[in-house]
């Protein structure tokens, strides 16, 4: 997230007034790039990890595209994917990280997140299939809540979650841009 603000900084930078410097955020937002692909990465397992020297993986790494900081296609991105799929995924529910008990549910946001993931790096018919799977567990009235228990399909956690909805959201909008062809394109 210090790399988002950094970055998010320097596009906003003219708006910002006198005391705008996007050079010298733009370089600090560089080196922190770097350190997060240099040190966030396992060279071992091929993966992006939850934390530097760390090789637990860690869900929160799926935000890297969806954030901008490099493309679902980047090549060590679909390993990483697909390591969260098998490591921390069960069917279309994802945990947060490697080592969660399983009375731990599976975070909704962390779902969506790989489904827009995978609309990203184009693969468009499995992402909306995760989505379909995951909506099926709604409440009657749509609403989602933070957890859903992938052993009985039970809403745990705060309830409604507007994380949920708004990982519902930006997942269906990569899904919509990567049919259109559009997906990166400001």
């Amino acid at each position: 997230m210090c790399w988002v603000a950094l970055d998010r900084a320097v596009k906003l930078a003219d708006r910002l007034g006198d005391g705008a410097d996007p050079d010298r955020w733009a370089a600090a937002r560089d080196q922190v790039r770097d350190a997060i692909l240099e040190q966030g990465y396992d060279e071992r397992a091929g993966v992006y990890t939850g934390a530097f020297g760390s090789d637990r993986l860690d869900a929160s790494v799926l935000l890297m595209p969806i954030l901008g900081l490099l493309p679902a296609t980047d090549e060590r991105m679909p390993a990483t994917i697909k390591a969260i799929e098998r490591d921390l995924a069960d069917g279309a529910l994802v945990r947060r990280w490697t080592g969660t008990s399983e009375d731990e549910g599976a975070f909704v946001i962390c779902s969506f997140w790989l489904a827009n993931c995978l609309a990203q790096a184009g693969e468009v018919g499995r992402a909306k299939e995760m989505i379909e799977h995951i909506v099926e567990h709604a409440n009657d009235v749509g609403l989602l809540a933070e957890e859903i228990d992938p052993r009985d399909g039970s809403l745990l956690g705060n309830f409604p979650q507007a994380f949920s909805h708004v990982g519902l959201i930006t997942a269906a909008w990569s899904i919509e841009q990567a049919i259109r062809g559009t997906f990166g394109d400001d």
